[in-house]
Formats: structure tokens, C-alpha cells, sequence
């Protein structure tokens, strides 16, 4: 199934604007609302904040 480039967009923007501004708090705990907010698993996240040039994460 197809899935359309603009929501994807949107979503990887949402989860980068969301980690840098709750950049003070642990990733794990970060990643974890993120994950019961948007219904995405944890690798999935990890592999959008990996995308962003600015937002690198160690796994």
C-alpha cells in the first residue's frame, strides 16, 4: 500500500520538532509518548530522528 509523501512528511517533522524540544528529557521516555501517540514502533522513530542531520541518536 501506497503510503502519501506528504503525511510522511509531516509525520517525520512532528517527531523531530517534538525530540528537539523535549531534548532535556531521557529519549527513551521521549520516544515512548511518541510512540503511543502516533502508533509507530520505537525503531521506526529512532529511524526518523536518525534522518535528521541535526537530531543524531545513538541506538
Amino acid at each position: 500500500m501506497k503510503r502519501n509523501y506528504q503525511l510522511l512528511e509531516k509525520r517525520r517533522k512532528f517527531v523531530q520538532n517534538y525530540v528537539s524540544s523535549n531534548q532535556h528529557r531521557q529519549m527513551k521516555q521521549v520516544v515512548a509518548e511518541l510512540s503511543e501517540q502516533l502508533f509507530l514502533s520505537e525503531r521506526t522513530i529512532y529511524n526518523i530522528i536518525n534522518q535528521a542531520p541535526a537530531l543524531k541518536v545513538v541506538v
